[in-house]
C-alpha cells in the first residue's frame, strides 16, 4: 500500500513540475540565476516596454521590428496588461501599404501587427509619457491606455527601443527626442524605488552605444545590448533591391539587422535554454560581418552577470520551442547575414525605388521624382546649416573639429547635457524631417557645448541657418 502511495505522491509531485513551465496570469516560475546553478526558484512578473521612435511609411521597418517583439512576447506567455506598447501606427492602414492591416518583418514573414496593443499611438509617443511610464507614474503620462511598469522588487523588465539615433540621443515622432542623460537619470529612480529585481534593455538605433558609455552604472542590475558602438551606424535590412528583398508591392525595408537577428533567434530557440550572452553572441557575429562595408559592432553595458541568466527570464518562451534542436534547418538562417542599408541611406532607397518602379510618364512617377528630390534637397541643406552653424559660432576653421572630435572609449559624450539637449531639439524642431537624417550632427553639438558654446549664440545660429533657403 504504502507503494502505491509513494508512486501516487511522485506523479503528483511530476505533473506539478510540469504544469509550474505554464504560466499562471503572468507568474513565472523563472530561475534567478545562471544555468551552473540550481538555486531555488522566485516568481517574478515579467514587464516589457516595446518603443518605436519613428514615423511613416518610409521607416516601416522600426514599426516592423516592434511588432514582431510583441508577437515574440505573446507567444512567451506574456500577458497584454504587462506590455506597454508605444508605436505611431501609422504604417498598418498607410495608403502605401497595398496590404492593408498587415505588416511583416521578414520578407516571407507572417503579419506581426495582429493583435499589438495601441498603448500609445500618434502624438502619445513621446518622451513624457515614456519615462512615465518606465517609472510606473500613472499621473505622469498624457493620453493613450494609461499603462505604466507597475513593478515589484522582485520584476524582471525588458526594453526594446528601435528608430533612428543620434550620438546621445534616441529619435521619438513627437516632441523633443530621448536623451542618454535623461534615460538614465529615469532608469535611476526606478533603481532606487526598488522596483524591479533586474533588467534587460536592447536598444536599435545609430550611434546608440552612445546612450550607455560612460553613464550606465554596474550597480543597478541593468543589462544593455546595442546595435552599434558610440561612433557607428545600425542597419536596415530586407530592403528593395538588396537580397533578400521585401515583396515586390513593398518598396521599404522591412526590418534592421540588430532587431531581426535576436528576433528571428528567439523565434525559434528555446528560451529557457538559452542566456542572453549566448544570444548576444549570436547577434554580434551575425551584424560585425567581417567582409561587409561599415557592418556594426554590438556592444554590452552595465551589470553583464547578468547576460549568464536565460532569456526566458525577460521575454518568457514558446512552448512550440521546447524540442528545438541546434541541428534544425531553421537555425541555418541565423548565420546567414542579408544585405544591409545604412539608416541614414534606407530613406534615399525608399524614394527611389517608389521612381523607378512608377510608370513612365505617370502622375506616381511625377509625385516619387519630387519625394526624392526634396529629400536630397533637405539633406543638403541640413549639412550646409550645420557647417553655417559652426562657422558662426567658432569659425569656419573649427568646422572639422566639430564635426569629427569623438571622446574616447569610456568616456561620455558630453559634460554639459542641458546645453545638448537645447541644440539637437532646437535644430530638430528648426531643420529636422521625418527621414531624421538630421540626427547624424548630434555630435557635432556635443563637442560645441563640450568647446564652452554660449547656448544663446549657438540656438541664434541655428535659428538663422535653418530658415535660410530652406527647402519645401
Amino acid at each position: 500500500m504504502m507503494c502505491y502511495c509513494r508512486l501516487f505522491v511522485l506523479l503528483a509531485l511530476s505533473s506539478f513540475v510540469v504544469e509550474s513551465r505554464h504560466l499562471k496570469g503572468n507568474s513565472y516560475e523563472l530561475s534567478n540565476f545562471h544555468p551552473s546553478g540550481t538555486n531555488a526558484t522566485i516568481e517574478p512578473k515579467i514587464w516589457a516596454v516595446l518603443v518605436a521612435g519613428s514615423n511613416g511609411f518610409v521607416n516601416y521597418r522600426h514599426q516592423a521590428d516592434i511588432c514582431h517583439a510583441y508577437q515574440i512576447l505573446k507567444n512567451g506567455g506574456l500577458e497584454d496588461e504587462n506590455i506597454i506598447v508605444f508605436m505611431y501606427d501609422d504604417i498598418a492602414f498607410d495608403v502605401e501599404n497595398l496590404r492593408p492591416g498587415v505588416i511583416i518583418n521578414k520578407p516571407d514573414g507572417d503579419n506581426v501587427y495582429k493583435g499589438v496593443p495601441k498603448d500609445y499611438t500618434g502624438e502619445d509617443v513621446n518622451v513624457d509619457n515614456l519615462l512615465a511610464a518606465i517609472l510606473g507614474n500613472k499621473t505622469g503620462v498624457r493620453g493613450g491606455s494609461g499603462k505604466v511598469v507597475e513593478s515589484g522588487p522582485n520584476d524582471h523588465i525588458f526594453i526594446y527601443y528601435a528608430d533612428h539615433g543620434g550620438a546621445g540621443i534616441l529619435g521619438m515622432p513627437s516632441g523633443v527626442d530621448l536623451t542618454a542623460k535623461d534615460l538614465m537619470n529615469t532608469l535611476k529612480k526606478k533603481h532606487a524605488a526598488k522596483s524591479y529585481k533586474s533588467m534587460v534593455i536592447y536598444v536599435e538605433a545609430c550611434e546608440s552605444g552612445s546612450i550607455f558609455e560612460g553613464l550606465l552604472p554596474k550597480n543597478m542590475n541593468i543589462y544593455a545590448i546595442t546595435a552599434a558602438n558610440a561612433n557607428e551606424s545600425s542597419w536596415g535590412t530586407y530592403c528593395p533591391g538588396e537580397f533578400p528583398s521585401p515583396p515586390s508591392d513593398l518598396d521599404t525595408c522591412l526590418g534592421d539587422l540588430f532587431s531581426i537577428s535576436w528576433m528571428e533567434d528567439s523565434d525559434i530557440h528555446d528560451l529557457r535554454k538559452e542566456t542572453l550572452d549566448q544570444q548576444y553572441q549570436l547577434v554580434r557575429r551575425r551584424t560585425a560581418v567581417d567582409d561587409m562595408v561599415g557592418a556594426s559592432h554590438v556592444m554590452q553595458y552595465g551589470n553583464k552577470t547578468i547576460a549568464k541568466q536565460f532569456v526566458f527570464n525577460y521575454m518568457g518562451a514558446n512552448p512550440k520551442n521546447d524540442y528545438y534542436s541546434p541541428s534544425s534547418d531553421d537555425d541555418s538562417s541565423l548565420t546567414t547575414t542579408p544585405s544591409i542599408v545604412s539608416q541614414h541611406d534606407a530613406t534615399l532607397l525608399h524614394f527611389w525605388n517608389k521612381f523607378r518602379n512608377a510608370p513612365e510618364g505617370s502622375p506616381k512617377k511625377t509625385e516619387a521624382h519630387k519625394q526624392l528630390m526634396d529629400e536630397l534637397s533637405l539633406r543638403k541643406h541640413i549639412d550646409e546649416s550645420v557647417n553655417q552653424i559652426i562657422s558662426v559660432v567658432f569659425g569656419q576653421e573649427k568646422v572639422p573639429e566639430m564635426l569629427n572630435t569623438v571622446q574616447s572609449a569610456g568616456n561620455p559624450l558630453v559634460h554639459d547635457w542641458d546645453c545638448f539637449k537645447m541644440l539637437v531639439n532646437s535644430f530638430k524642431r528648426l531643420c529636422g524631417s521625418t527621414s531624421r537624417y538630421e540626427m547624424k550632427y548630434s555630435r557635432a553639438f556635443a563637442n560645441m557645448c563640450n568647446a564652452g558654446v554660449h547656448i544663446n549664440n549657438a540656438t541664434q545660429a541655428i535659428t538663422q541657418a535653418c530658415s535660410t533657403s530652406s527647402p519645401p
